[in-house]
């Protein structure tokens, strides 16, 4: 039960309010009551809503009934649903029922006479659309009643008036509060229900508050009352830092400031009614936002001061909808004197309402956002009110593009914090959102961007994320689950866990893919992804990868190619192109051809896309990254020396002449050492590949062609298929055994080593390098590079570490995946 049962009391007077959905029938009613009986608060003041849908029923039946179509089936219903929910919440309905009767017919009389007159006036529509409210109210009462509580029941026409404007309505404080009074002098009880939504004019005729106005009425007579806090309970567990239906991970707000909650709902967000507001700040009255369903949750505390957020200077956003830019530009604008007031009248003369509004201090345009069913007419308007200029030229034109929608990133913390705006529209831009126009007020409380309505999930996930309001969400997809891709998808089945917990990232493994089979995966989970494969997949197409991943509107996606294939490699610009960042192991592209690897730089400045690609040498070793530190911190490269191959590393580390070369390959294949073919890594191309990528990296424009090359693979072997290959092994063991016997007669042993030096020329070959030599030291599959340079020239700079294997192949690219995380937000 809600902790308001055990709490000390701290307040004289609470105030509750219930929504429709905490009304919406018997058993919900029921919930009501028990949480207000639970409340030991000496003096309570409860507001009630309508039950759900049935204000909106109402104001159907007022325009059937206007429109002379049938409204008697539409009553039939509401007056139906009543009864039968008083039926089952009652022990003894009789008098409710009475009740429900007597104000259906009431209810009916006025429908009538809307559908005699086509033009009911508005006394007549406000007495049917707030009928809801004294229907539920009396509902409530009476099962409080039967359950010994002494509550009084206020019709609130009877006490509260008010007066409409153009800003809404008016409360007159004096005269709600003398009526108030003197109602009291009848129902002194210290426990009341309250209808809800309804209200008086200034004669006495009654009104409604609008739309939502039940939030309104619940702080009105929470002041009136003089309740010490108000509770406003609804189906959600408080405010929440974004629309949950948008950011699964959304999270709710323990406390905001009553300028953070103006903020949140003037946009839309489900925080409370903005009206409701002015009578809280007014009196300085606190407000819980609270689960009817989850009373034990603590929901939100809105109040004066709020408390900043723990976990940064924004505190919430919210997405406004279906919404229109409307700009009006042109060279004879600047410095013109009144041309903003001529602007706003005429949007305000066709009833155009300005949601937000953007120029730039050149004066050069004026754009405003508006709701995308004002948008002609606003375009209309302006261009009637600048019709000279924009016949004499100085005002080039008048647009209006729809489709728009507008995020708000809302924050007391944001005022006076320097690089809230730089987070923002980085975190737009790595998800690739064009921002149309951009707001933010004096206070530096909101910044409010519009973009195409396209754009708009991910750019409230990408931007929820970049506070770390919620995970820093990147959808996967697996190409090549051989050996080095089991392993990074068993890596990252582990690992998954372990970051959303401690690093705050979500990944979302949304395809698996080989050469000639696809598996598309709905929500993201990686777990037991061999199981799924074993399902029936779907028909191999690589192009169709890309779009799976855009449609989840995750604002991140990567794509991890872990086959050695070249044609999922010539699809890297296209992928990049799009937004969608690549990792691989694979060496195609980077050794390609140079025309192909210039076609995927550009697409990486021109989408901002990362091509991450450390696993392609030596696996987990952090080769490129040393030498890219090393040239862009000013160093000059001299040479590049190294063995880079973990396959041969091992085949010469174990080839002591006790085995035959042929066996040691044969094994070196079983526990995937090698490529797919071996000879891609006895004939040198692998090697020369990995020496390729690392010119290209120190900006030399180097192709494979360009490596001499030295190929342990005899010549009749070259040109066979693998399964002849593999079986004709045997003539590799003359050649190697006679040139470890040389390189024993000079004390030296055999490697197989890579050069490149700095005029570019580059070479692969099997050299006897001396027994007292750093490579003849390695362990097993220990790949060696050696860095000189002009900072490393007597001594050269050397990374040294295992470099074959699945496990430490998969690790290299699992690393890249998480720089390119923590370049994207995510903090690691």
């Amino acid at each position: 039960m809600d902790s308001l049962a055990s709490a000390p009391i701290l307040v004289s007077c609470r105030a509750h309010k219930f929504g429709g959905s905490s009304m919406a029938d018997a058993g919900c009613i029921r919930r009501v009551a028990d949480l207000l009986l639970a409340d030991a608060c000496p003096r309570q003041i409860v507001i009630t809503s309508a039950m759900q849908g049935t204000t909106d029923a109402l104001v159907a039946l007022g325009r059937a009934a206007t429109a002379g179509t049938d409204w008697a089936t539409g009553l039939h219903a509401v007056r139906r649903r009543h009864l039968e929910t008083a039926q089952a919440l009652l022990q003894q309905p009789e008098p409710a029922q009475a009740r429900i009767d007597a104000l259906c017919d009431e209810l009916s009389d006025l429908l009538r006479a809307a559908a005699l007159l086509r033009q009911p006036g508005p006394t007549a529509l406000a007495r049917i659309h707030g009928m809801g409210e004294l229907l539920s109210t009396s509902l409530l009462n009476a099962h409080l009643r039967e359950r010994g509580a002494d509550y009084a029941l206020l019709d609130a026409r009877e006490v509260l008036r008010v007066r409409h404007t153009e800003l809404g309505a008016v409360v007159d404080h004096a005269a709600s509060a003398a009526l108030l009074s003197d109602w009291r002098t009848r129902n002194p009880q210290p426990r009341v229900n309250v209808t809800g939504f309804i209200a008086s004019d200034e004669g006495g005729l009654p009104t409604t508050l609008g739309r939502n106005g039940s939030d309104y009425s619940a702080a009105i007579f929470a002041g009136l009352f003089e309740a010490d806090e108000l509770n406003i309970w609804s189906d959600v567990d408080g405010v929440l830092s974004a629309d949950p239906r948008l950011v699964p991970e959304a999270v709710t707000l323990p406390t905001m400031s009553y300028s953070e909650a103006c903020e949140l709902a003037y946009f839309g967000a489900k925080v409370i009614h903005p009206q409701a507001l002015a009578p809280a700040i007014a009196r300085g009255l606190p407000i819980r936002m609270r689960n009817t369903f989850a009373p034990d949750q603590p929901g939100t505390r809105i109040d004066a001061c709020g408390e900043p957020s723990g976990s940064g200077p924004v505190k919430g956003l919210t997405l406004n909808h279906d919404l229109a830019l409307v700009c009006l530009e042109g060279a004879g604008l600047i410095g013109v004197p009144g041309t903003a007031e001529r602007t706003f009248g005429a949007l305000r003369a066709v009833g155009a309402s300005v949601v937000m509004i953007s120029q730039g201090s050149s004066e050069h345009s004026i754009c405003c956002v508006v709701h995308a069913e004002q948008a002609q007419a606003a375009r209309a308007a302006l261009a009637a009110a600048f019709d000279r200029e924009l016949a004499g030229g100085q005002v080039h034109g008048v647009t209006a593009c729809t489709g728009i929608s507008v995020l708000a990133a809302v924050g007391d913390g944001m005022a006076g914090t320097p690089g809230v705006a730089a987070r923002l529209f980085d975190a737009l831009a790595r998800a690739q959102v064009n921002v149309r126009a951009i707001a933010q007020g004096a206070s530096e409380r909101n910044i409010s961007v519009a973009m195409s309505a396209e754009d708009a999930t991910r750019a409230l996930r990408a931007v929820h994320a970049a506070f770390w309001l919620s995970p820093q969400t990147i959808a996967l997809a697996v190409i090549g689950p051989g050996k080095v891709g089991a392993a990074l998808l068993d890596q990252l089945e582990a690992a998954m866990p372990r970051l959303r917990r401690d690093a705050n990232i979500d990944l979302r493994l949304r395809a698996l893919a080989t050469r000639s089979r696809l598996w598309t995966i709905e929500h993201g989970d990686g777990s037991g992804w061999r199981a799924r494969m074993q399902s029936e997949p779907e028909p191999a197409d690589l192009d169709a990868i890309a779009p799976h991943l855009h449609a989840t509107h995750l604002p991140h996606k990567v794509i991890l190619d872990c086959s050695a294939s070249d044609a999922v490699a010539s699809r890297y610009p296209h992928w990049l192109a799009a937004g969608i960042h690549v990792i691989t192991p694979n060496k195609q592209a980077g050794a390609g051809s140079l025309e192909h690897y210039r076609g995927i730089r550009a697409a990486c400045s021109h989408s901002g896309a990362r091509f991450r690609y450390e696993a392609t040498v030596c696996a987990g070793l952090p080769v490129i990254s040393t030498l890219r530190d090393l040239l862009d911190t000013g160093d000059a490269l001299i040479a590049i020396d190294g063995i880079f191959s973990g396959t041969l590393a091992w085949l010469f580390n174990k080839f002591d002449g006790s085995q035959p070369f042929s066996e040691l390959v044969r094994q070196a294949h079983a526990l995937g050492y090698t490529e797919p073919d071996p000879r891609d890594d006895l004939s040198g191309t692998d090697v020369a590949r990995k020496l390729v990528i690392l010119a290209r990296e120190a900006g030399m424009a180097l192709s494979l062609d360009d490596v001499e090359v030295q190929s342990l693979v005899p010549e009749e072997l070259r040109s066979a298929d693998r399964e002849a290959f593999m079986a004709g092994l045997e003539a590799l063991d003359a050649p190697m055994r006679e040139a470890l016997k040389q390189a024993r007669a000079q004390d030296s042993v055999l490697r197989y080593i890579a050069r490149l030096d700095q005029s570019g020329h580059a070479s692969v070959a099997l050299q006897a390098v001396p027994t007292d030599h750093a490579f003849a030291h390695l362990r097993l599959t220990d790949n060696c590079v050696s860095f000189t340079t002009r900072r490393y020239r007597d001594n050269p700079l050397v990374v040294q570490g295992p470099g074959a294997g699945p496990d430490v192949t998969a690790a290299g690219v699992f690393s890249d995946l998480l720089r390119l995380a923590a370049a994207l937000g995510a903090r690691l």
